[in-house]
This record gives C-alpha cells, sequence and structure tokens, in this order.
C-alpha cells in the first residue's frame, strides 16, 4: 500500500516561549534547559532570568545576542500562562504525514521582539525552505504518488503567537509570492485579537503582594515587543456603562510601555488585512478565561466575561440600555472569539498550553496535511474546564476544580510528576456545588494535573510546585 503522504512543504511555528533560546556572548541557554531542577531556579531566585530583559541595543533594533535553536522539546511552564506541553507529539505528527524528513522545517524564533520582525524572519525562512524542498530528489517521487501531479506548496502549521508571526509573514510586503504559494495554514490557539491576560501579567504587583515568579515575568515583559504583541485588540475595557478599546495610555499606567503598545496595535492593524490561504483554526473551548478589564488608579481588574456586538456593530444592551455579558470561555489564556477565525473552525475544550498536543488536535493536522476533508471534533465531546493555580508551594494544598460537567460519573483525575513520571489519583467530590479535588505536594517540580471525562476526551495543566517562601511584597 502506498502511504498517504503530502508533497507539500510544512513549516512548524511554536507560540510564545516556546523557543529554546541561546545567549551568543555568554555562550549559555537562557530559555529552555531540560530538567525541572533549572525550571525551578529560573523563577524562584530573584535574577534566574536576568538575561532575557531586551537590551538597549535590541530595543533599538540591533539584533544578534540572543539566536533561537530548536522548539521545546518538553513541558515547560510560565507564570500567568502556566504550563506549556513540549511540541515533540506536534512534529512527530508532521513527520509521519510528509514524504520525507528534509519537507519539514521548524522555525524557532525569538518570541521577545516584534511580531512584524519575527514574521519578515519567517518569510525569508519559509521562501528558503519551499525552494529547497522542490529541489530535492524526494519531492518528485511525492508528486507522482499523488492525484494532482502539482509541485509542492507551503503548510503552516502555528501554535499560539505563531499565528500572528505567520500572518505577518504573508504580508504582501514581504513577499509578494509568498501567499500564493501557500496551500493551507492551521491555527492552533492563536490570539488573533489578543487576549486579557497580557494585561494582568504587565499590571502584576500593583496593590497586592505577588509570587516571585510573576513578578520576575512582569519585570522582563515590561519592555517586551513580543508581549505587548499579544495585549487585546478588540473593545475589552469596561468604563461605567460603555466598553472601549485599550490604549497606549492604559498600557502606561498599569506598567507597560505606551510605544510598544502602540506599535503592537500598528502592526495589528496591518496584518489584520493579510487573508490567510486555507485558514483552519483550532480554538480552545469550556475553560474559564479572561475578557474583560476594569482599571481604577492604575490597577487592573480583570473578568471572566465579556460584551458582545449585534452585526450592525452595536453593544448588545438590555431593555434599561444597560450592557449585557457573556462568558464565551476559551483556553484559560485566549478567549474563543480571539482565536476562532476563519471559514473552518475546529472547537476543542483544552487549556491553552495542551492545543498543539492534543490528540484531536494532531489529527486535524494530519488532515490537513494529507489534504483530507476536515471532519472536525467528535460529536458529543464537551470535555470540562479546568481551573488550578499555577503555582503552589510545597505543603500548601492545591485544589483543582471542574467545571461543564454535572456527574462525577465517568470522571478519572490524576497528578503526574513530570520528570518522574510517578502518578497519584486525585480524589474528586462535590463541594460548594462544583466538583473539587484537593491534594497536597510534599516535593517541588513540575506536575501535570490530568482530568478524563465520560466521553474520553482528556484535558490538561501544569502547575509548578515551589519551596516554600517565594511571595514577595509589591
Amino acid at each position: 500500500m502506498t502511504a498517504n503522504l503530502t508533497q507539500d512543504a510544512v513549516v512548524i511555528i511554536p507560540g510564545i516561549m516556546g523557543s529554546e533560546l541561546y545567549d551568543t556572548t555568554t555562550h549559555k541557554t537562557i530559555w529552555g534547559l531540560s530538567g525541572v531542577s533549572w525550571l525551578l531556579k529560573a523563577w524562584t531566585r530573584p535574577h534566574g532570568l536576568a538575561a532575557l530583559h531586551l537590551t538597549d541595543d535590541e530595543l533599538e533594533g540591533k539584533l544578534g545576542r540572543i539566536k533561537p535553536t530548536q522548539l521545546m522539546r518538553h513541558s515547560s511552564w510560565t507564570p500567568y500562562l502556566q504550563g506549556f506541553e513540549p511540541y515533540t507529539d506536534l512534529l512527530d505528527t508532521v513527520h509521519d504525514c510528509v514524504a520525507h524528513p528534509a519537507a519539514v522545517l521548524e522555525f524557532p524564533y525569538d518570541w521577545r521582539l516584534p511580531v512584524t520582525t519575527n514574521g519578515h524572519v519567517l518569510a525569508q525562512a519559509a521562501r528558503r525552505h519551499l525552494t529547497t524542498w522542490q529541489q530535492h530528489p524526494a519531492h518528485d517521487q511525492a508528486r507522482r504518488d499523488r492525484v494532482d501531479e502539482r509541485p509542492a506548496r507551503l503548510v503552516f502549521i502555528a501554535h499560539s503567537m505563531g499565528g500572528l508571526v505567520t500572518q505577518a509573514a504573508l504580508d504582501p510586503a514581504l513577499d509578494s509570492d509568498l501567499a500564493n504559494d501557500t496551500r493551507a495554514v492551521l491555527t492552533l490557539g492563536t490570539p488573533f485579537y489578543g487576549a486579557v491576560k497580557a494585561t494582568a501579567i504587565l499590571n502584576t504587583g500593583r496593590g497586592a503582594p505577588v509570587p516571585l515568579p510573576h513578578q520576575q515575568l512582569r519585570s522582563i515583559s515590561a519592555t517586551m515587543p513580543g508581549l505587548h504583541a499579544l495585549l487585546p485588540q478588540y473593545t475589552c475595557v469596561i468604563n461605567g456603562n460603555d466598553i472601549r478599546h485599550l490604549t497606549p495610555g492604559d498600557v502606561t499606567s498599569i506598567g507597560g510601555s505606551a510605544e510598544l503598545a502602540q506599535a503592537a496595535a500598528d502592526s495589528h492593524r496591518q496584518h489584520a488585512r493579510v487573508p490567510l490561504p486555507g485558514h483552519r483554526a483550532v480554538a480552545g473551548t469550556n475553560q474559564a478565561t479572561l475578557q474583560s478589564l476594569t482599571i481604577h488608579d492604575g490597577v487592573v481588574e480583570t473578568h471572566q466575561y465579556g460584551a458582545r456586538q449585534h452585526t450592525r456593530g452595536e453593544f448588545i444592551r438590555d431593555r434599561r440600555g444597560q450592557l449585557k455579558f457573556y462568558d464565551v470561555k476559551g483556553d484559560g489564556t485566549v478567549y474563543k472569539e480571539s482565536a476562532a477565525i476563519g471559514p473552518a473552525v475546529t472547537p476543542l475544550p483544552l487549556q491553552h498550553g495542551a492545543v498543539a498536543a492534543d490528540r484531536v488536535a494532531l489529527k486535524a493536522v494530519a488532515e490537513i496535511l494529507r489534504d483530507d476533508e476536515h471532519l472536525g471534533p467528535p460529536q458529543g465531546a464537551p470535555g470540562c474546564g479546568l481551573d488550578i493555580p499555577d503555582l503552589v508551594e510545597v505543603g500548601t494544598p492545591l485544589t483543582v476544580t471542574l467545571t461543564g460537567v454535572d456527574s462525577l460519573a465517568g470522571l478519572k483525575g490524576v497528578i503526574t510528576d513530570v520528570e518522574s513520571h510517578k502518578s497519584q489519583p486525585l480524589k474528586l467530590a462535590w463541594g460548594d456545588d462544583q466538583i473539587k479535588a484537593t491534594t497536597t505536594l510534599s516535593a517541588p517540580g513540575l506536575y501535570r494535573v490530568s482530568i478524563r471525562t465520560i466521553d474520553t476526551h482528556t484535558v490538561t495543566q501544569l502547575v509548578l510546585v515551589s519551596e516554600p517562601g517565594i511571595m514577595q511584597e509589591s
């Protein structure tokens, strides 16, 4: 039997913090070392991630200090953004669908930099990759095994911010023919209209004590163009009985950079007009997700609901003229309507960091590569929502809360040490009209909480467990 393999050239683009970064001046990997011990040291030491700060030269566009080396090959963790599963399963799926390993390009990039900058690099890399693959001996054989026998085109598989980088790369101003040479784009949890969680990151420590890891992320992000690129671009700031866009002045008041916010907004307006050829989107659903915010004296209050508009553009209001709010949920980071863009959308009950590793999402990847009919998720598979803290200390109870399920029947929960692979069951029970489980961990490390529902769908989230004493005053 002849294998059903694509003749196309595939480019895989990770999300923010999904690429390993190497400092060419110190000759050290500054993000992405394997091992949980490195992760704990990086986030729980005051200057553990100091090398990620952009230098004055980098802010002025003088690049080269940092070299992206490869896509993340192991589980990682970031405050607020929580855990990121490795890209190994995604890579394996793609390699199973192509005619030769040379048809696959991994595109690690310096996620600290502006989306437009990385889009420019991606456009050049994708053009070189397509040309090189079309000249490869395996390419002609792959063409002969396909019905249409056409030359290879490009297929982009992009996770999270990687979708924004892909959209920037397909701007005709960079390469007028790249979009024509692209057959399909599959985005996995891409925040096309940004994420309110980015404002919470910039506002960390305003008015409340926070753990050291969260303060470190805020410090890194304050001058990071990549984080500003994730700021919400839709109307999300509640102001009395009205709602408006986030402004550069707002960003300054909450702890970010007005200049970077304006540049990100300009980039969004420019690239939002760029169509994505053959676009299919996987959007995470059912997870509690921030969707709007209010700002009082420089302090952000986030909300798990937002306003919606009629097709004619007016916001939906009740009979008294008051704004009506809706909870459309999302993947825990990106709310559904920010990721569900395009003619074909696959909604999956997943956390953001696990979207690129889910078996149903990987099935969508295989289908789009083989150019098969995209069937979407199995019917009647709602899964559940999963809500847990992103960080706890050793000896402190960890509470897992489920949403979207109304029965204990068929539920199974486990928590697994990512490094040792040792698992222990979670005892799920009703409490405060919700299904919960509480456990206490005795050793620091990175742990994966997995919940399997009666429909056999599994939802996962990573949590970092640290030594005591990582709280610090704002």
